[in-house]
């Protein structure tokens, strides 16, 4: 039996097998593993598992092999009786050696392919297989042979008819007590139509999603845990983002700072279907848009949350529109107990009609308007006349009052300010110049106007932009200026405290009203408009008025014009116990004696009570004129007319009252 001639001993069939993997051996170094039939003394073969491992010595050469034979005849016989057993279940199965040389194949298999034992054992299975998953399949399998772990993968088998049909193939290695690997059991399963089925459903998902993307609204697909698992086009267009970089996005920088908090909540505390909600989101150009957020879920059987689908819905127009309709009732409401003052155009005369006539031609343009004249002339009315009457009507009429706003929040208050631009800003605020966007804006005692407001104002007229306090962006104006005071601006460019430029863009087109005391023929008719006005109001029949209180009304100056007319009529009717108006007289200066032209200023003895009156005040409110607490407060007229009042009548403010 010494050299070569164990083999005599081989069955036939096994010699060829067992002798080439014994060279291989050899030639490897590799321990050698294998099957094979040996004849027996009494000339039986039984089935033997032969090892031969290796003797190295200290450099590792191969010095002797040590072998080892082991008969597994019952084994194999119990192996038969399996595969027998396999052959009668309606599967594919088969086996393979070590190396995944294939030694049986179930007749189901042989059946389903049409192939020939002898054809597919060994390696010859591999034309079974679809070519273009050959290759792939067979990386795997020698990764399986490689590493000892299970197969698992889908591929296309052959059938007998020649139809490709997909299969799940699985295999696992069968291990001695040892752990060592004594072959490999596999099983092929038919799945074409649940992969039939995955592609239809592949395609109505693709179609879907092709339907998704075509959508105008944002559509977004989140996990049981809000984890973002699909975002369609339009919305991932928006952002300006791949679908993974929206995945990993932290989704609070998606959001505006002032819903931040409030959206967040929503998705953590309000999850449940139906429920909707509005906030802004950042577009990929930097701008915010409003939206209006819907959540539906869909549930399993046993109602767990699968998915949470998510729409928004761009409603950025309607939500500026309600913001414009909102500050522009707001401003409405400020403005709806001036509306009485309308009757200041209840006049027959021709000084009052040659100033509306040209307010009526300076209407249809753009022209920036500058309205002078005395307090209580009427000068916001002429504005919101020339509003009504131009292009810009259907807008917002916006008014501004600089001597009744601090001179340090001036600036606030006409171009806004962002959230933190100073102590007390705690969110972004739009002001009165994106208020009358579109529309118009009046600017009422504009000699007021602090030095360095006065420039940002030149450049909006002249650039139509400006910026929010606190803010770097520019922000186009498209408003129309209608500026008006009661100071002498020329005289107020020649002290140094207002600049000469801005009066000359303010000045396009100017208009002066007349004081009540340059157009006295329109009082009786004031005077009779006002009495019915005011009579009906508090349930009185009043007829008329005498001719001697009528001469008074019109021999006095009116140094307060038709608002002081009005409140002297009003509190007059209030008194009235009688069918005829009666006026205290000592409402009203009386004229020295001689002074017949009441065109003249007032007499000294009016100065003289004005002048007291006005010390009076000065000594309560600590010398100061601006303010809630000053003295025109406390007069109830604005601080400039004060002021120039305190200058010709030549009172000391520095004095200590």
């Amino acid at each position: 039996m010494l050299g070569w001639k164990w083999t005599a001993v081989i069955h036939p069939e096994d010699v060829e097998g067992i002798v080439s993997k014994w060279r291989a051996s050899l030639a490897s170094g590799e321990p050698f593993v294998h099957e094979a039939r040996v004849r027996r003394a009494d000339g039986e073969y039984r089935w033997m598992l032969h090892h031969n491992i290796p003797k190295r010595d200290e450099r590792g050469n191969i010095v002797k092999w040590y072998g080892s034979s082991i008969d597994i005849e019952d084994r194999k016989k119990a192996e038969e009786k399996i595969r027998l057993i396999i052959d009668t279940v309606p599967a594919m199965h088969w086996t393979a050696q070590p190396d995944g040389t294939i030694d049986f194949i179930s007749q189901t298999w042989l059946n389903f392919t049409g192939i020939k034992l002898e054809q597919g054992l060994g390696w010859g299975w591999e034309p079974a297989f679809h070519p273009d998953d050959l290759e792939a399949l067979l990386s795997k399998w020698r990764a399986a042979l490689a590493s000892g772990t299970p197969l698992e993968t889908e591929t296309r088998l052959r059938r007998f008819d020649g139809q490709y049909r997909w299969i799940l193939s699985r295999a696992s290695p069968l291990r001695d007590p040892s752990g060592h690997i004594l072959g490999w059991f596999g099983i092929n399963a038919d799945i074409h139509e649940r992969k039939q089925a995955e592609g239809r459903i592949r395609e109505q998902e693709i179609e879907l999603r092709q339907v998704l993307d075509l959508t105008p609204q944002h559509i977004t697909v989140r996990g049981p845990d809000m984890s973002r698992l699909y975002a369609n086009h339009a919305a991932l267009d928006y952002y300006g983002l791949t679908l993974e970089e929206w995945q990993n996005r932290d989704t609070r920088s998606l959001l505006h700072p002032d819903d931040s908090e409030r959206l967040m909540g929503d998705l953590r505390g309000k999850l449940t279907s139906g429920h909707q909600t509005e906030g802004r989101l950042l577009r990929k150009d930097g701008k915010f848009h409003w939206f209006l957020f819907r959540m539906n879920a869909l549930h399993d059987e046993q109602g767990r949350v699968m998915r949470w689908y998510l729409t928004a819905t761009d409603i950025d127009d309607r939500k500026q529109a309600e913001v414009r309709l909102q500050h522009e009732n707001v401003a409405l409401r400020e403005e709806i107990d001036k509306a009485s003052m309308f009757e200041e155009f209840v006049c027959a005369s021709a000084a009052l009609k040659a100033v509306l006539a040209r307010a009526i031609k300076v209407a249809p343009s753009d022209s920036t308007v500058l309205i002078t004249g005395e307090t209580g002339t009427g000068k916001e009315l002429i504005a919101r006349a020339i509003h009504k009457r131009s292009q810009r009507s259907s807008r917002a009429f916006v008014s501004v009052n600089f001597a009744a706003i601090p001179r340090d929040l001036i600036a606030s208050e006409l171009f806004g300010h962002e959230k933190g631009a100073f102590t007390g800003a705690t969110q972004r605020r739009l002001g009165r110049f994106e208020l009358a966007e579109g529309g118009t804006i009046f600017l009422d005692e504009v000699g007021e106007l602090p030095a360095e407001t006065q420039v940002a104002l030149l450049r909006v007229l002249q650039e139509h932009e400006f910026e929010r306090v606190g803010g770097d962006l520019p922000i186009h104006s498209d408003v129309r200026v209608i500026a008006a005071t009661n100071r002498d601006l020329q005289a107020a460019i020649a002290a140094g405290t207002f600049r000469s430029d801005l009066f000359y863009r303010l000045n396009v087109f100017p208009i002066e009203i007349p004081p009540l005391r340059q157009r006295r023929e329109g009082i009786p008719l004031l005077v009779e408009y006002f009495i019915n006005r005011y009579a009906s109001k508090v349930g009185k029949n009043i007829r008329g008025v005498s001719r001697k209180t009528l001469a008074l009304l019109q021999s006095y100056d009116w140094p307060g014009n038709v608002r002081e007319l009005q409140n002297v009529i009003e509190r007059s009717v209030i008194l009235c116990e009688t069918e005829n108006l009666e006026i205290d007289e000592s409402w009203l200066a009386r004229k020295p004696e001689g002074i017949k032209d009441p065109g003249q200023s007032l007499s000294k003895s009016l100065a003289a009570q004005e002048k007291e009156i006005i010390e009076a005040a000065l000594a309560e409110c600590g010398g100061r004129v601006y303010g809630p607490s000053g003295a025109a407060a406390k007069l109830g007229m604005p601080p400039s007319t004060l002021d120039s009042k305190i200058k010709s009548l030549k009172i000391d403010k520095k004095k200590r009252f």
